[in-house]
């Protein structure tokens, strides 16, 4: 991963405001070069923090939200509502406080949705979904977006990806089913991969010293299987937004002043 870029941050706050504010500049970029923006939203700690900067920062009216596509990276399989789902966090953060497009708002369904307790269909529905949001200049069947926003487990997952998991071995679908997560709820809905590498950006979030082994292997070559986050990359940016203690291990190649 010798392209991506490391920031490190004194603590796990202050990385959430940056990211906030790094956001809104690129939304508000892309709105003036095409006219819309889009952003893979995570959940998470770090995620939902991230949004909720948002809310506050004085520079979020300067995005039009009604021009703004909003997708998730993956969902947690619950019901509407429920407070675990990363749509309920993130509509509690953000969603609800900005003049979103409900038309743009690409959830994934729930498990009381339109396709019941069925989380295969629930992802065939959001891959299909992607395709029919995807232009010809996007060259596949997911969107381009703009920035995917990541999280990434102790173990090295992203999105619902873990290691040696089906889902990472994945190569033609777009999203999947999760079964049997090795972390709470077990059944979940992800993009794979080959979606998240879509991205133009992708920016992986975490914090914490319990992270900072996963960091500095997805930093130093380590395999997609064995590390799912070594295979989040952006088309043209991947950046890392760390606290000191995840940049802890981070190799000195990589290691940058505290921003």
């Amino acid at each position: 991963m010798s392209n991506a870029q490391v920031v490190v941050h004194r603590d796990g706050d202050l990385l959430a405001a940056a990211a906030a504010a790094r956001l809104v500049t690129r939304m508000v970029d892309a709105q003036a070069a095409r006219g819309h923006a889009s952003v893979v939203l995570t959940g998470g700690r770090t995620g939902t923090a991230v949004l909720e900067h948002l809310n506050r920062n004085g520079a979020r009216d300067a995005v039009d939200w009604s021009r703004v596509d909003l997708y998730w990276g993956d969902e947690r399989f619950l019901p509407s509502g429920h407070p675990e789902r990363n749509e309920t966090q993130a509509r509690a953060a953000l969603l609800d406080h900005v003049p979103v497009d409900p038309s743009r708002v690409h959830v994934m369904e729930p498990s009381d949705g339109k396709f019941g307790d069925d989380p295969e269909a629930a992802a065939e529905a959001y891959a299909s979904l992607l395709a029919s949001l995807a232009r010809p200049e996007d060259h596949g069947d997911v969107p381009s977006f703009d920035v995917c926003m990541l999280g990434v487990g102790e173990e090295g997952h992203v999105a619902s990806v873990f290691p040696a998991s089906p889902a990472v071995y994945e190569k033609e679908r777009t999203v999947v089913a999760v079964r049997n997560c090795p972390k709470p709820p077990p059944t979940r809905v992800s993009l794979t991969l080959s979606s998240v590498r879509r991205a133009q950006e992708v920016w992986l979030m975490t914090t914490g010293e319990a992270k900072a082994a996963a960091v500095a292997m997805a930093l130093s070559g380590t395999g997609e299987v064995q590390l799912p986050a070594a295979g989040a990359t952006g088309r043209r940016r991947t950046l890392w937004l760390l606290d000191t203690a995840a940049a802890s291990a981070v190799p000195a190649l990589f290691k940058p002043p505290l921003a």
